[in-house]
């Protein structure tokens, strides 16, 4: 860890690495403050509460995902609104697949703290979605869905199911079907039920 670093992002920095590794059970402050190399007591200068260091370790989460979204976006500036929905389909199951313990943080509303947070950061934790699912919803409105707002709720809801039930092994078990091919399978299903069918 580099110690030049201001010590706030050290801290989240370890306890993002921390979060990828082991879990959200292992993210506790003194193990926190222990891998940073300072002492118990020190996260609390930056965090008033344990709860608002969580919150800074899941920003960092969504701040990842929002890249991976704004890469697949660019990537297939060219395809049509609905491949583009489901480019980031599988980017948004894809990183919950890489990374279950900071995707399962990020969504641990009973675990965070936006009210406890630094009011100079912004936008509030609890806001860090929204411009994530803005991307989806103005994406499902070009596809012509009557509400896109709701639809693109329900797709995101049915992706996040995907997403948790294929990393819980669930889904490998009744499918019999290896990752690469079942998530892919899975998520044109989700597009074309809530989008309608494919387009011929």
């Amino acid at each position: 860890m580099d110690q030049e670093r201001p010590l706030r992002e050290r801290l989240i920095d370890v306890g993002a690495d921390l979060v990828r590794s082991e879990g959200t059970g292992a993210l506790g402050l003194r193990e926190i403050a222990r891998r940073a190399g300072v002492s118990h007591g020190a996260p609390r200068r930056y965090f008033p509460t344990h709860q608002s260091l969580l919150s800074a370790i899941a920003r960092r989460g969504f701040a990842d995902l929002g890249d991976r979204f704004a890469a697949v976006a660019a990537g297939a500036r060219e395809s049509s609104p609905r491949e583009r929905v489901r480019a980031i389909g599988c980017a948004y199951v894809g990183y919950a697949l890489e990374h279950p313990g900071m995707f399962e943080l990020m969504f641990r509303h009973d675990l965070l703290d936006s009210t406890g947070q630094d009011p100079s950061d912004e936008p509030r934790l609890r806001e860090s979605t929204l411009p994530l699912f803005a991307l989806l919803v103005s994406l499902v409105g070009r596809c012509g869905a009557a509400e896109p707002s709701v639809t693109a709720a329900a797709l995101w809801a049915n992706l996040h199911g995907v997403a948790r039930l294929w990393g819980w092994g669930s889904l490998p078990l009744v499918l019999g079907e290896d990752r690469a091919v079942g998530v892919e399978r899975l998520v044109d299903a989700a597009v074309d039920a809530h989008l309608g069918g494919a387009p011929a």
